[in-house]
This record gives C-alpha cells, structure tokens and sequence, in this order.
C-alpha cells in the first residue's frame, strides 16, 4: 500500500518550470531513492511534498489524504518528518533543545521522554554532547542530530534531502546504515541523494530525475546494472 503518492506534479519558479508533471508512490515500509544530477528538481520534489513550497498544479497524498495545500507544520502532524539539505540544525540551542523542538506537535510527556531515549540510544554521541550547542559538532554530528530531531516527532515516513552531503567517507558510511536501520524498525524513507551508488545500495525503488521529469524508474539493484545509470551516475 503506498503511504505517499505524487501525481503529475508541477512547480514553477516564476516563468521556469522546475518540475514538470511527475508521478511516482512511496510503498509503506520500503525505502524509495531520487536520483538525478544538481538541478534535476529532487529537492524542489522534496519542498513541494513537505509544504516548503507551492505546487503549480498536480496532486500529492499522504495516507490517502490529499496534502498538495497543507502547510508544512500540519504534515509532520500527520505523520512526515523532513531531515533538510544542509542539516539546519538550531547553532546556538543546544543538543538537547534540537531534539525537544522536534516533538513540538506531541503531548504526551512521557512518550516524549521514551521516544528521546530511544533516539539517545541510537546516537550515543548524542546523548554525550546533550548540553552542548549544536554548532559545536561536527558535520556529521549535525547530521545525526537533524536525523534524530525528525524521530522525535514519531513519523511514519521520513523524506531525507541529501544526507550524506559534505561528510566525511566513515561519516557517510555511517549515516547510511543509521538510514538503514530507521527503515528495518519500521519506517518509511524517501532519500534525496546525490551519492547514487550508495543510494541505490539501500533503497527499495528509485526514480532518475533529469531537469524536473521522471527519465527512469524501478528496483533499485536493477537500476544499478542499467548502463545508462552506471555511465551518468556510478562513475567513479
């Protein structure tokens, strides 16, 4: 059954039209891959399924609810967590405080305080540096952090923008299987990725992107023995 589905979708930046109608569902429990060069549109797909910015034209569903004009706050209410390019963790908060911002739509205190030992657990490095502030980490730290601030909210579907971004090789190895392993407990992930071999690796599905349309779509291993994705993304 499939938790998130987009169709046709458009965006247009003033007179440029950056996505241009595509099509494509996130099954539940899978793990779904975008691939594409820079200026492709995979974040402009990402804003535009998180409230970040307005849809032109086009449908996007969450659980079976229509979401194309909701606005960002009310879709991590329903259920979609957004880790951003970039990290955009809150510098001068400290650890701790990112991670409470991230329960901000939750009531229940203790569920608030269960569900941050579990992202502790996860992210001990976390849990070391609680008190202190966040940009005081490192990069790959911020990364963890921005990953577990999105736990918090106890999402159904997580949409990840270029995780791997700026880090370190151990760093990226790292994140990946942190990734992984959000998946195998039950969450689904829909990746923005520029590392597409290592997107692929994990994924489930995956969709190329060139120039805000759809070009290539299926099982991710399949996708890595095409020859076309092998010679335009998996070069080393």
């Amino acid at each position: 059954m499939a938790i998130l589905e987009i169709e046709d979708l458009e965006v247009h930046y003033g007179m440029i039209k950056a996505l241009k109608g595509i099509s494509f569902q996130v099954e539940e429990g899978s793990i779904v891959a975008l691939i594409g060069a820079n200026g492709a549109g995979k974040t402009t797909t990402l804003h535009a399924i998180t409230g970040l910015v307005p849809s032109s034209s086009g449908r996007i569903r969450l659980g079976g609810h229509d979401i194309t004009k909701t606005p960002g706050y009310k879709t991590v209410e329903m259920g979609m967590a957004h880790v951003p390019e970039g990290r955009r963790v809150f510098s001068q908060l400290t650890v701790y405080e990112n991670l409470k911002l991230g329960a901000y739509t939750r009531k229940n205190k203790q569920e608030v305080a269960a569900s941050l030992e579990m992202v502790y657990g996860r992210f001990p490095r976390l849990k070391e540096r609680r008190n202190q502030p966040a940009g005081t980490l490192s990069g790959g730290e911020q990364q963890m952090l921005a990953m577990g601030r999105s736990l918090m909210s106890h999402p159904r579907i997580i949409v990840m923008d270029e995780p791997s971004m700026g880090l370190s090789p151990i760093y990226v190895n790292e994140i990946f299987d942190i990734i992984a392993q959000i998946h195998r407990e039950g969450t689904t992930v829909l990746l923005v990725e520029q590392n597409a071999k290592k997107a692929l690796s994990i994924a489930d599905q995956a969709y190329v992107l060139e120039t805000g349309s759809i070009v290539l779509s299926g099982d991710a291993k399949e996708l890595m023995d095409n020859e076309d994705v092998k010679r335009a993304y998996l070069s080393e």
